[in-house]
C-alpha cells in the first residue's frame, strides 16, 4: 500500500494483505491457488495455521513475489478507500487499504520484532508524510537501539538494493536521523 497509494520510494518484497470481511479461509485458499496456477509458476503455496502464503513468479529465472494473507479481519476503522497507482502505467485501481496511522503502528511492532531495515524506512516515510509517533517512552527507545543497530551494509546492501536512486544517496549519508530526532524531541514547554 505505502508504494501503490502513498508513493514510497522503495520497491517491496512481498505483499501482505488482511480480510476485510469474514470468509470461509479454506475455501479462498483453494479459489486462490487454482486461480493463480492459471497465469504463474506457484513456487509455494501454503495454507498455515495464521495466514495464507503465496509464491510465485511469471516464469522461471524471474524474481518471486511472497503474497501472505492472515486469516484475520482488519480491526474495524483501520482501513480506507484508497487509489493504487504506477507511475509507469496508467491503471487506477480502487482499494481498500489500512490507515497510515494502523500501518505505522503495524511497522513499528515490524521493526521491533524483526528489525529489518526497510521497517525502518518505511517508518520514517511515515512520519514524513505526517503520521504521528504515538509512541510510549519504552517504544522510542527500542526504536531507537533498532535504528542505531543498522551498519553500513544495511544502508548499502540491504536498504539500497530496494530504494529508488533518488534517494538512496540520502540515506546512506544521513541514514535515520529525521526519524531519530521526531523521537527524541520533547515538545516545546515540556
Amino acid at each position: 500500500m505505502l508504494r501503490l497509494c502513498h508513493e514510497l520510494p522503495r520497491y517491496s518484497l512481498d505483499m501482505d494483505f488482511w480480510f476485510f470481511k469474514q470468509v470461509d479461509f479454506d475455501g479462498f485458499y483453494h479459489r486462490l491457488e487454482d486461480s493463480v496456477r492459471q497465469e504463474y509458476d506457484v513456487t509455494d503455496v501454503l495454507n498455515k495455521f495464521y495466514s495464507i502464503l503465496v509464491e510465485i513468479r511469471k516464469k522461471a529465472g524471474m524474481p518471486r513475489l511472497k503474497i501472505e494473507i492472515r486469516k484475520t479481519v482488519a480491526p474495524p476503522g483501520s482501513s480506507e478507500e484508497k487509489i493504487a497507482f504506477s507511475p509507469h502505467f496508467p491503471t487506477q485501481v480502487l482499494v481498500r487499504g489500512f490507515t497510515l496511522s494502523q500501518m505505522c503502528r503495524s511497522k513499528v511492532l515490524a521493526l521491533m520484532d524483526r528489525g529489518e531495515i526497510r521497517d525502518a524506512f518505511d517508518l520514517e516515510f511515515m512520519v514524513r508524510r505526517g503520521v504521528a509517533l504515538d509512541f510510549n517512552q519504552e517504544e522510542r527507545q527500542e526504536i531507537i537501539r533498532r535504528l542505531k543497530g543498522f551498519k553500513k551494509k544495511d544502508f548499502d546492501v540491504k536498504l539500497g538494493s530496494v530504494l529508488l536512486p533518488e534517494v538512496r544517496d540520502y540515506y546512506r549519508k544521513k541514514r535515520f536521523a529525521y526519524l531519530e530526532e521526531n523521537l527524541t524531541f520533547e515538545k516545546w514547554g515540556s
